[in-house]
């Protein structure tokens, strides 16, 4: 059983290994961003959290399902809120709408969110990369996709 309560709510929760293992990676990059201006706890939190949704299905909805699995195990609203809004630069109300998602803001507001969300855009699996290559990954989406992803990292890698 792993040593890490965050990793341990994971697999309990019905999250593979790949998945337990991309979420610590993620929470090791968020750390670089994570000064005296965040709550540096939260953002390990969320940035363990963030994938918990992965446990029922690995789509687009995962986010939003993360978000109810933490209402659900009766996580903090501040938690909850950094697993719905961190796929890629978030998604507004309309965009959800557009994906079959529950119409809703999941667009990061605190900065734990935008950290969370910049460094999950920054992991592939379990390898770090660039956000240059994160961009080449995401070229099939819309020109507005794209400049709130590149607009999220400029904005997170100010606080590295």
């Amino acid at each position: 059983m792993p040593e890490n309560p965050y990793s341990q709510i994971l697999f309990s929760a019905g999250c593979d290994s790949g998945v337990v293992r991309h979420c610590e990676v993620v929470a090791s990059v968020a750390s670089r961003f994570s000064g005296d201006s965040v709550d540096s706890e939260l953002v390990r939190a969320g940035s363990m959290m963030h994938d918990i949704g992965r446990s029922v299905t690995h789509d687009i909805s995962h986010a939003q399902e993360g978000a109810r699995i933490c209402c659900e195990r009766g996580e903090r609203e501040i938690l909850t809120e950094i697993v719905r809004r961190h796929t890629g630069a978030g998604l507004d109300a309309d965009e959800c709408t557009l994906l079959g998602l529950s119409p809703m803001d999941c667009v990061p507001q605190t900065l734990e969110e935008k950290i969370v969300a910049h460094a999950d855009n920054l992991v592939k699996g379990s390898t770090v990369i660039s956000i240059e290559e994160r961009m080449m990954r995401i070229a099939d989406l819309s020109g507005r996709s794209k400049k709130k992803i590149w607009r999220l990292a400029m904005e997170v890698e100010l606080l590295g």
